[in-house]
């Protein structure tokens, strides 16, 4: 049995409608050494009947999470079964563009860097695209992990994208503690920066995932505690890191935050008026 090099992970939850076109969108990726781990979280559709018909394929491996935990417990789930050098998590209503498997690991293998990250595709929940080649603002050349992280904390936003977007050492995530959920909104951008404070960000400057905006994603359910979320997350990484983050970094990532998330309250907005 060929040792997999690279373990792409699908924490899903009530995605019986996209899971299908995701798991496709990994499976059709021209890449060896290949496992694909996917987790239903106690679903209450079909998910699970979805799952089951990629069962004959020797890449796939298909678990269960028990119910609770939130996303932290279903993302870390699928990660701790992991076995490749590299790792991609993609949720299960998220879909991969051809080619970015192939193209990250490469990154990755000729850079030494500990994570990567491409632009994406912002879409509604029915495809329509809402954003194109959303992503990476700032972060255009390689730089030390650091310094990505505090590029992130002062924009107030996850530059790095969703997790479709990105690929990191494996053995970095483990050695960190799995994703990091103290701070559930930004459970994404906590854990990219405890990673990136182990060595250095390369960039993949195309569009790799398309990420799908839906009114029903817990994302939306949390957003009017964004801003406090990334309050406190900047508050504990400068406590953490203090020669990562300066003072005028926080102050200065705590109000480009708050009014980052009276925006995408407003583009959550329009999505619900859109979708009716």
């Amino acid at each position: 049995m060929t040792v997999p090099v690279l373990s792409v992970v699908v924490p899903a939850y009530n995605n019986g409608r996209t899971l299908a076109e995701t798991l496709e969108s990994v499976l059709e990726q021209r890449v060896d050494g290949l496992e694909l781990i996917v987790a239903d979280h106690a679903s209450s559709d079909d998910t699970a009947e979805v799952m089951r018909g990629f069962a004959d394929d020797p890449r796939v491996t298909l678990l269960d999470t028990p119910a609770g935990g939130g996303a932290g417990r279903n993302w870390n789930r699928v990660t701790e079964a992991a076995t490749g050098e590299y790792i991609k998590l993609v949720c299960g209503d998220d879909v991969l563009r051809p080619g970015v498997l192939a193209r990250q690991l490469e990154i990755l293998r000729s850079t030494g860097a500990v994570l990567t990250a491409c632009r994406r595709d912002v879409v509604d929940a029915d495809g329509r695209t809402l954003m194109a080649g959303w992503g990476l603002r700032g972060l255009d050349e390689r730089m030390p992990g650091r310094d990505a992280v505090r590029k992130a904390v002062r924009a107030g936003s996850n530059l790095f994208g969703e997790p479709a977007s990105v690929m990191m050492r494996r053995e970095a995530l483990a050695e960190t503690g799995g994703w990091f959920d103290r701070f559930p909104y930004l459970i994404d951008q906590a854990t990219y920066s405890r990673v990136l404070l182990r060595g250095d960000f390369v960039p993949d400057p195309e569009v790799g995932a398309t990420f799908r905006m839906s009114a029903t994603q817990w994302s939306v359910a949390l957003v009017r505690e964004q801003s406090g979320q990334a309050r406190a997350f900047h508050a504990w990484l400068r406590a953490e890191h203090p020669e990562v983050l300066s003072a005028t970094d926080v102050r200065v990532g705590d109000l480009r935050a708050a009014a980052m998330a009276r925006a995408r309250r407003l583009s959550y907005r329009l999505l619900e008026r859109r979708m009716r």
